[in-house]
């Protein structure tokens, strides 16, 4: 069985370990923080020690423990959080990186828990290699974009919706959908687009030239 101190031990370098995750994701405002990813880390090496434990102190003679019953359930609760840390905007997806950290480091939590000290820094290490060096890389030579839902309503006139089309065109890396809707007796617009957009691209830069065609009356750019 583990003694008490031991389990306080593998408790505070849970702690420590999760808030090394937990920083790095509050740093980049993200849902889950320096908190949530201490207390998840402490909480899942508690169960790991406990389940150890409560495996050995009840076992039956000539009936093996399984000191993993517990902590399984760690391993699928975790669901739920990870689910609450994914946020939706509009037709983006924030959050999947952290929610993915989270459940990494319930199995970190884990990892310390049953002793293998040496695995969860490692791993720790690394998580945090990935979530650091390799965003600068992406931010550096990955073409990101995010998708933006641009709607516009303009009085009709021959070559209007062209315009339109071809700067949409110009900014975006991707247009995912033109919808038109006209209003035959006061010959009104209302184009409705979905565009994957440069995140360096501003949107002020597609709102000045798309309020510089002619015709258009308002834009909203989400």
């Amino acid at each position: 069985m583990i003694s008490e101190t031991q389990i306080i031990l593998r408790i505070l370098l849970s702690a420590v370990l999760g808030a090394v995750i937990g920083f790095e994701r509050e740093r980049n405002n993200q849902p889950a923080g320096l908190r949530t990813h201490m207390i998840l880390v402490i909480g899942a090496t508690l169960a790991m020690v406990l389940s150890i434990n409560l495996g050995y102190q009840f076992a039956r003679p000539g009936t093996p423990a399984d000191p993993a019953r517990l902590a399984a359930q760690v391993i699928s609760g975790i669901g739920f959080l990870g689910a609450g840390a994914i946020l939706r905007y509009g037709y983006n997806v924030k959050g999947l990186t952290t929610a993915t950290s989270l459940w990494t480091m319930a199995i970190v939590g884990l990892a310390v828990g049953a002793g293998y000290y040496l695995v969860s820094v490692a791993t720790t290490a690394l998580m945090l290699l990935v979530l650091g060096l390799l965003n600068v890389i992406e931010n550096r030579f990955v073409r990101t974009s995010v998708s933006r839902y641009i709607s516009i309503q303009a009085d009709y006139s021959k070559g209007v919706v062209k315009s339109i089309r071809q700067l949409v065109n110009e900014f975006s890396d991707d247009l995912l959908s033109f919808t038109i809707q006209k209003h035959v007796k006061n010959k009104r617009l209302r184009i409705q687009i979905v565009a994957r957009i440069h995140r360096d691209q501003t949107l002020e830069e597609l709102v000045d030239a798309l309020s510089d065609i002619e015709g258009v009356r308002s834009l909203k750019v989400e």
